[in-house]
């Protein structure tokens, strides 16, 4: 390592250290550890790390990664984070690659270096120095964040789902609501076990479901002084004509039969003008009381994106990007996954914020990366399969629609069926970091353990 000034214009406050080269080989960098950035380190580790054609690099702020679509089932407490997080460090270890702990700050694109974050921990002493990473190829992967559409209020009086953090968050606020109100010396307040969820997308309308679900089990612990059909209330705000605008109408008219047949308020044309402490103001006037009001309306890129020296971004701060998932400014940057903005010939719309847009981008560039590293500078474009949407709404039901089965139409399901087929889509991911044998032998033991523990968590 040197120490050397950094380009004119990218100075940190105080001196960065610049990481040196261990040799001339080719210098993969792929910020964000998310599945579509988890499963290309995971994937290029094998295929290049560990033949030493390359040195694969992981960046993340975070240590540990779990799977983003699991987050409604974090924040409802019927899934325990320490049972299904997974260790950057260990992962890099088994499959290949380096992970580096540390936040994407800047890029100096001249000089093909990554300017990462201080770090420092809860006592304020620093783990990690501002520091600048080099790279060959750089890969942004780094996802989406939620989008407050400069609502006042939000920012102060709601939880988004963004991260585990926040997820873990809101479940301890929850758990905190309901046992304050089984001790306190009156009667349960009207409104005060409310739970608002303002975005009746995939992850508003899950979270739905699994509240209604995880709370009467919570109660069932012994809160007995709480009625959950009178003291709990959820209500899912949505400013479209309808839940789930981005799936076909039959899935939200199924969704929506379903909610409401267990008791969730669904409110729908419905714009937010207003959070405060009390709960929500609506445009036309009405005002919805909530003791929780989590804010999943919306998502645009992490304002770092609009930092990036110079590379293009969309209306959204996402990452604008051609068909070979290179950036538009800069060949030797790539991007994937949600903070990815891609209109594909003939489309009107850019590719979807999906789990499985991430995995088919990622499953595209493993191969792409490989060429690039032969020396090979004519990159294939990439080619979009949609293979439908599934919705979970805990154990009371699961909907889908699948894409191409027949004669090239949709087909929908529902059922045990959509279910099998919702739990298989986290499978897969957890295949393509594992392998089959250890995701096997896990999910046996997972069987095992949920007999014999609540199916809620506790703390």
């Amino acid at each position: 390592m040197t120490n050397i000034p950094p380009p004119p214009g990218l100075e940190p406050a105080m001196p960065s250290i610049v990481l040196g080269r261990q040799d001339d080989s080719h210098h993969i960098v792929i910020v964000g550890g998310g599945a579509g950035g988890l499963e290309l380190a995971t994937q290029l580790g094998h295929k290049l790390g560990r033949k030493k054609k390359a040195h694969i690099t992981l960046v993340d702020r975070a240590r540990t990664h779990i799977w983003k679509p699991l987050l409604h089932e974090i924040a409802a407490g019927s899934m325990d984070v320490d049972r299904h997080e997974l260790e950057y460090q260990a992962q890099g270890w088994w499959h290949g690659f380096k992970y580096r702990y540390g936040e994407m700050i800047g890029l100096d694109r001249f000089h093909k270096r990554v300017h990462l974050a201080e770090t420092v921990d809860e006592d304020g002493r620093q783990i990690t120095p501002d520091r600048w990473l080099p790279y060959d190829t750089l890969v942004v992967a780094i996802g989406s964040v939620s989008n407050s559409f400069g609502t006042p209020g939000v920012e102060k009086h709601c939880i988004m789902l963004d991260t585990p953090e926040q997820a873990e968050r809101f479940n301890r606020r929850l758990l905190n609501a309901c046992v304050r109100a089984n001790a306190q010396q009156g009667p349960v307040r009207p409104g005060q076990l409310d739970v608002a969820i303002v975005g009746a997308g995939a992850t508003g309308s899950e979270l739905s479901a699994e509240l209604h679900s995880t709370v009467r089990g919570l109660v069932s612990f012994g809160l007995d002084k709480i009625n959950p059909e009178k003291d709990i209330k959820i209500t899912l705000v949505e400013a479209n004509n309808r839940i789930l605008p981005a799936l076909p109408e039959r899935m939200s008219a199924a969704v929506t039969s379903v909610l409401k047949g267990i008791g969730v308020d669904v409110r729908t044309n419905a714009r937010v003008t207003e959070v405060n402490n009390q709960g929500l103001k609506l445009a036309d006037g009405a005002f919805i009381p909530s003791e929780l009001v989590v804010w999943a309306a919306g998502v645009k890129g992490p304002a770092v994106l609009g930092q990036l020296d110079g590379l293009e971004v969309s209306r959204m701060n996402t990452l604008v990007v051609k068909q070979s998932l290179q950036t538009t400014k800069d060949d030797n940057v790539f991007a994937l996954g949600d903070c990815t903005y891609l209109v594909l010939p003939g489309e009107t719309s850019p590719l979807p914020p999906r789990a499985q847009t991430a995995h088919q981008q990622s499953s595209h560039l493993v191969k792409q990366l490989q060429r690039r590293v032969a020396g090979e500078t004519d990159l294939a474009a990439f080619k979009y399969t949609d293979f439908g949407s599934l919705v979970s709404l805990g154990h009371y039901s699961t909907v889908g629609n699948l894409m191409g089965f027949v004669s090239g139409k949709s087909m929908r399901i529902e059922g045990w069926f959509a279910k099998m087929m919702y739990r298989s889509l986290y499978k897969m991911h957890e295949t393509a970091l594992h392998g089959p044998v250890k995701v096997g032998l896990d999910t046996f033991s997972r069987l095992l353990t949920r007999r014999t523990e609540p199916h809620v968590k506790l703390h």
